[in-house]
């Protein structure tokens, strides 16, 4: 008889803990969602008398610029996985732009993010995904290092992004946690009225920075992660 109830008993906590994974994987199966990468903003409509005469002088970041990363989540019992995306709009930055209309050279290019202020945008039912920001920040050490820095010597710009939004390649150091290490960032630009508009991205193995995965319960973090930014600069 005895025998009988635990056999009872721990079946009963395996259909339990079944129902439990079951439940689990039914709850966020499609109950997910998460905004799409940055980019640049609708194609320029200024006004000729909106558009600098001439790009030449220093540029620095101004409001409306945000940073991201992208890391993706592998839920339980799942197989799709889902993006946790997180932002900030503490950026700042200058560069400084020569040439002319047959090709511009930026210089002196520095981007720094606040990660004290990064705080999640996607969305899963059932889960206050703002709990990952506290230890996203204690892995990154974010009290010791507040900043992400992004560094290049200089980048070449078409002459064309005056009247088109035009491709650009530009290789420098990323600093994170203190580690610096080379990358290279793809994106697009574009002038907007009296601003030039920057959005692209980086991708960059959290380990190489002395990051190691957040350990979440359930969930499996990559350790690969999309840095993404959209990037507005106002000639000073």
């Amino acid at each position: 008889m005895r025998r009988n109830l635990i056999v009872a008993a721990a079946a009963g906590l395996v259909v339990l803990a079944l129902v439990g994974v079951g439940g689990y994987v039914y709850f966020f199966s499609n109950l997910r969602s998460s905004p799409p990468s940055l980019a640049l903003t609708a194609s320029p409509t200024a006004s000729p008398a909106t558009t600098p005469t001439s790009l030449a002088g220093t540029w620095t970041v101004t409001t409306g610029s945000q940073a991201r990363y992208r890391v993706k989540e592998l839920f339980v019992g799942e197989t799709a996985k889902h993006d946790a995306v997180a932002q900030t709009s503490n950026v700042t930055g200058t560069l400084t732009v020569g040439g002319d209309a047959t090709g511009y050279q930026a210089s002196g290019i520095t981007v720094t993010a606040g990660l004290g202020s990064l705080h999640s945008i996607d969305q899963v039912a059932g889960r206050d995904v703002s709990q990952r920001d506290g230890l996203v920040s204690r892995q990154l050490d974010v009290q010791q290092f507040p900043n992400a820095t992004f560094t290049a010597t200089s980048a070449s710009i078409p002459g064309s992004v005056t009247s088109a939004q035009v491709d650009i390649t530009v290789p420098g150091k990323l600093t994170i946690h203190g580690v610096a290490k080379d990358v290279t960032a793809t994106a697009k630009a574009q002038v907007v009225g009296d601003k030039i508009e920057i959005a692209g991205s980086v991708a960059i193995n959290m380990t190489d920075y002395g990051v190691s995965p957040p350990q979440v319960p359930f969930t499996a973090v990559d350790p690969t992660v999309t840095i993404e930014f959209d990037l507005f600069l106002t000639k000073t």
